[in-house]
């Protein structure tokens, strides 16, 4: 079809029939337009794996509480009381933490690597000049209720290793010896005990009641 046809065409259109051909062309070009626009490649979104999800997940998990122990440190130590402490910490620990032994106390009747059980305590004693130990000032020896020996039908295993010369195995022999046998009598029954002899003995003896 030449232009002239086309123009000669056109011009036997009336105005309605004239915008209605120009509104077919528009949606006509729109449609094309459309069609291009979709046919483009699309780009790809990359995230990254798991750096912004594990944060959020660590957060949600609350920590687990960690156990304190509360242990009263007294005797002979340079600042007595009340201390808390975590599981896993040893009687030294508790002497540190109070200020440290005063000078002539009787470290030696402590087992430094016992663990520290909550609701216990750590008496320290002194060295007397003949050589024996002597109870921690304030606390008088053989006085009814005193805290200056322990009781061996009641202590846990883990207070009879503060004993000089008792560590895990004999502590726990002692605690099976009067759980099968019955509470000690005498505090010379403990020579009954597998591990205890006269020197070991001799060593705790004036720190033990019944």
């Amino acid at each position: 079809m030449s232009g002239g046809s086309v123009r000669e065409r056109l011009s036997t259109l009336s105005r309605g029939e004239l915008v209605g051909l120009a509104f077919l062309l528009v949606a006509a070009l729109a449609g094309v337009a459309l069609w291009y626009m979709r046919s483009l490649p699309r780009p790809v979104e990359v995230r990254a794996s798991g750096s912004s999800a594990a944060p959020s997940a660590v957060s949600s998990v609350a920590p687990s509480p960690e156990t304190v122990l509360l242990v009263d440190v007294a005797g002979w130590v340079r600042h007595p009381g009340v201390y808390e402490f975590h599981e896993g910490d040893r009687v030294i620990d508790a002497i540190d933490a109070s200020g440290g032994a005063r000078p002539g106390a009787a470290l030696s009747s402590l087992n430094l690597a016992a663990p520290l059980v909550d609701g216990s305590q750590i008496l320290v004693a002194r060295s007397a000049p003949d050589g024996s130990v002597e109870p921690p000032p304030g606390v008088a020896p053989g006085t009814p209720g005193s805290t200056t020996k322990i009781n061996i039908n009641t202590a846990a295993a883990t207070e009879l290793e503060a004993l000089p010369g008792v560590g895990e195995v004999i502590a726990q022999a002692i605690v099976d010896f009067r759980t099968e046998n019955g509470p000690f009598t005498t505090i010379e029954a403990l020579l009954d005990v597998s591990g205890i002899g006269d020197a070991t003995f001799a060593d705790m003896k004036d720190l033990i009641t019944i």
